[in-house]
């Protein structure tokens, strides 16, 4: 329905929606001069790999001798920035990759630090912060210890000049805002942490968790100085279409510790057949800077309709964007819960599903997640979630094209209605 009254205030949905895309007019423009850019970039890695219709095929097994797994990974580390790359089907998320690169990496008697607050919930039990006798970082002798962010949620700068300690082998960048109400990194920002912590221990490994991140900025995190990120397919850089898996890239010996972490040692990169995926895994990231340029318009869309709306949005919206989470403050469960229903309503699958709070595994909070997505998961199509706590924040993400947003954002607008207003009983 395009008119609700919440509270005594009536909206018009549709409207607002409609004022919010006019006035992004020339934003558009800019996402769409950028997307070129990218582009062209990965359009050079295809050219330079020479990536033809036989890298298509794929084998079986244990996958020896996957010319068109081997010619991706290269395709990748060139299209991202760095020196080599792993993309494997048989990484089932963003934290399994970063999970792979981590244990890869570090070693018992090892300090991993985290120099932008807490990490994302689902790596608290990777670490060891939550969770007993599940073999964690902790359990296996590596310490951790974290930088408090600031007060208006940045980094420490003076905190950072000082922190690496002789046993601080790994340092972890979370980009993205994660569950916390703070400015997600930009690259530039990673790029200073990078130069700081080098400047304490030039062997100190800078490591980055770039879930969300790919193709959002013109440069990638491997180009400002990073060691070793890594991040999701079912994000980013599978283009919306690719099915499963991640990748981890950076520093070439690096990458192949947690290739051995991934299969096993001795056997590392050469293992991991793709079997019939090459296609999409190909085709998914020629499509990434399109597919990432459409849901920055999303995000920006986003913004502006509810801040227009009176509610507090992370980023703001003439802000620049360092990912595809566009993260709004709505405060109150009810309304999280009722954003979430709203998405999924505007969804092309499970369209008559409710999104109802439940524990999930990974996470410490009840959380409510919409996500009508034509792959589980998928998070770039265009979906909404949140953790029912204070703020009571709902992170809308994704979309393969800002109508789908536009049409969705109406919905949730009806729902919910202006900052201030109560919702029906």
């Amino acid at each position: 329905m395009d008119q609700a009254t919440k509270g005594g205030i009536t909206v018009d949905a549709a409207a607002v929606v409609q004022r919010a895309v006019e006035e992004l007019g020339p934003r558009f423009g800019q996402i769409d001069r950028a997307v070129q850019a990218k582009l062209k970039r990965v359009l050079d890695a295809f050219r330079a790999e020479r990536v033809g219709a036989h890298h298509f095929a794929g084998v079986s097994g244990y996958g020896h001798d996957d010319l068109g797994r081997d010619t991706l990974d290269r395709v990748m580390a060139r299209a991202l920035q760095a020196e080599a790359a792993i993309v494997r089907v048989q990484i089932v998320s963003g934290t399994h990759a970063i999970a792979c690169a981590l244990f890869g990496v570090l070693r018992p008697g090892d300090e991993l630090l985290s120099v932008a607050g807490k990490p994302y919930d689902t790596l608290e039990e990777v670490i060891g912060k939550r969770g007993n006798g599940q073999g964690s970082l902790m359990d296996f002798g590596v310490t951790y210890r974290e930088l408090d962010l600031t007060p208006a949620g940045t980094i420490d700068w003076e905190a950072l000049a000082q922190a690496i300690r002789p046993e601080t082998k790994m340092v972890t960048i979370q980009r993205s805002c994660g569950y916390d109400w703070r400015p997600s990194l930009s690259v530039a920002d990673i790029g200073r942490i990078v130069a700081i912590v080098k400047a304490q221990n030039p062997s100190t490994i800078c490591f980055v968790d770039n879930c969300y991140g790919e193709f959002v900025e013109d440069n990638e995190p491997t180009a400002v100085g990073a060691d070793l990120m890594a991040g999701s397919l079912i994000k980013n850089p599978g283009g919306t279409i690719v099915t499963a898996g991640g990748y981890v890239a950076g520093r070439a010996d690096l990458v192949e510790q947690a290739a051995c972490r991934l299969t096993a040692p001795g056997i590392g990169s050469e293992g991991g057949a793709a079997f019939d995926q090459h296609r999409l895994l190909y085709q998914g990231l020629f499509l990434a800077p399109q597919m990432v340029g459409e849901a920055l318009k999303c995000n920006y869309l986003a913004a502006r309709v509810f801040a227009n709306l009176g509610y507090p949005v992370n980023p703001t919206p003439d802000a620049a964007q360092s990912d595809i989470i566009q993260a709004i403050k709505l405060g109150s469960a009810e309304k999280v819960i009722a954003f979430c229903r709203a998405v999924q309503q505007a969804s092309p699958i499970d369209s008559y599903v409710d999104p109802v709070p439940a524990v999930m595994p990974g996470y410490e909070d009840q959380v409510v997640m919409a996500g009508g997505t034509f792959i589980e998961g998928s998070t770039s199509e265009l979906s909404a979630d949140g953790p029912l706590r204070a703020p009571y924040v709902a992170y809308f993400q994704g979309g393969t094209h800002w109508t789908h947003a536009a049409i969705a954002l109406e919905t949730a607008v009806a729902a919910i209605g202006p900052a201030g207003s109560a919702l029906e009983s």
